[in-house]
């Protein structure tokens, strides 16, 4: 009894930390009106062999500069790819989707 009663506790005190009722309100949409369809482009590019895989572009930075993906996602014909580095800068990297060029960040 004492874990449910624990368990309820921290569920009402994760519930209470500030952010969460507006991530609980978050509905599809949070990533723009259009990420759907950004993401739906960008698999079919790739499937159809026009575009690079974003996963291999993830890869190539990531062996030039330790650290981590924030986010990342097509713009138009290339992919941004927002970086955090091991020593807590971030890079925005402009990648050319049907190369694999990096145009601007690194």
């Amino acid at each position: 009894m004492k874990t449910i009663r624990a368990l309820l506790v921290a569920t009402a005190l994760v519930a209470a930390l500030p952010g969460a009722a507006s991530a609980q309100r978050r509905g599809p949409d949070s990533l723009g009106a259009d990420w759907r369809a950004q993401q739906d482009q960008a698999r079919g590019g790739v499937q159809s062999g026009r575009l690079v895989p974003l996963s291999r572009v993830i890869q190539m930075i990531a062996s030039r500069v330790p650290g981590r993906v924030l986010d990342a996602g097509l713009e138009g014909n290339n992919y941004r790819v927002r970086w955090a580095t091991a020593d807590g800068r971030r890079i925005d990297f402009i990648v050319d989707a049907q190369t694999g060029q990096i145009l601007s960040g690194g």
